[in-house]
């Protein structure tokens, strides 16, 4: 047993004859935000499909107290979600449907919803802001809607671990928030565990209360986001001029121009 939301050692996702994912090694509290970040290729989102165990992998894991290689896909979507980057929706799905397929772990063999479905996929949509759209399709929605609603269905399946991958990689900077805020809500209400693959470093800082850097497949650092968000080792991890600003909130990574370009 583990006290561990999420505990691996020595994991390594192997596709086409590379390690994508290279002997990692991650313990994250139950109730923690932890945001992984690095370039273009460094494992982030392979991370995230092995944690939910949608690919194979080698090394110990457990997940909610699961491990992924010896439990049904239903057993693991009952204890942990992914929201994608980029979400299938089936055409002509009205958002209460899309939010209800979060219900299918629990469904019955005839996949009847129960009275605990509807109650829970009503009081998804309601705290998430959708009861406007509840019957609308949700290839209508703008970017925003649909990210809620994505969300929704995730958090339909009552996860104990929530895995986002670029949950914001689509949206402008209002909806960015509103996003993260929302997810920050509910991880603080519910003790969800968040691990967010993140593209945006700043954000990364503001929301994530541990950063993981990925670069090659590998852990280079894993601390708090100040800790972790330093010029020097983004210099040599992302080959990246920027200058980090302390703020209450979380640190703030500015990017520099070269001198002289202008």
């Amino acid at each position: 047993m583990t006290d561990s939301a999420v505990r691996c050692r020595d994991l390594r996702v192997n596709l086409g004859g590379k390690d994508v994912v290279d002997g990692i090694d991650l313990d994250v509290a139950p109730g923690d935000w932890v945001a992984v970040v690095g370039p273009n290729g460094a494992g982030k989102t392979t991370l995230m499909h092995a944690l939910a165990g949608l690919i194979p992998s080698t090394g110990e894991l457990s997940v909610g107290g699961l491990s992924p290689r010896n439990s049904s896909r239903k057993a693991m979507s009952a204890v942990v979600a992914l929201m994608p980057q980029r979400p299938v929706v089936p055409e002509g799905s009205t958002v209460k449907e899309l939010v209800a397929l979060g219900r299918t772990p629990y469904l019955r063999r005839f996949g009847t919803e129960t009275a605990t479905d509807r109650s829970v996929i009503s009081s998804v949509i309601e705290r998430l802001d959708l009861t406007e759209f509840a019957d609308r399709r949700a290839t209508e929605l703008s970017g925003g809607e649909l990210q809620r609603v994505v969300l929704a269905r995730a958090l339909a399946q009552e996860p104990q671990v929530l895995l986002l991958d670029e949950p914001t990689s689509a949206l402008d900077i209002g909806h960015q928030q509103q996003v993260l805020d929302l997810v920050e809500e509910l991880r603080e209400a519910d003790n969800i565990t968040v691990i967010a693959a993140m593209h945006d470093l700043t954000l990364a800082g503001q929301y994530g209360r541990r950063i993981v850097l990925l670069d090659k497949g590998s852990v280079v650092a894993d601390g708090t986001p100040s800790a972790v968000l330093e010029a020097d080792l983004l210099g040599r991890v992302y080959g990246a001029r920027v200058e980090i600003l302390d703020r209450p909130s979380g640190p703030i990574v500015v990017p520099i121009r070269q001198e002289g370009t202008r």
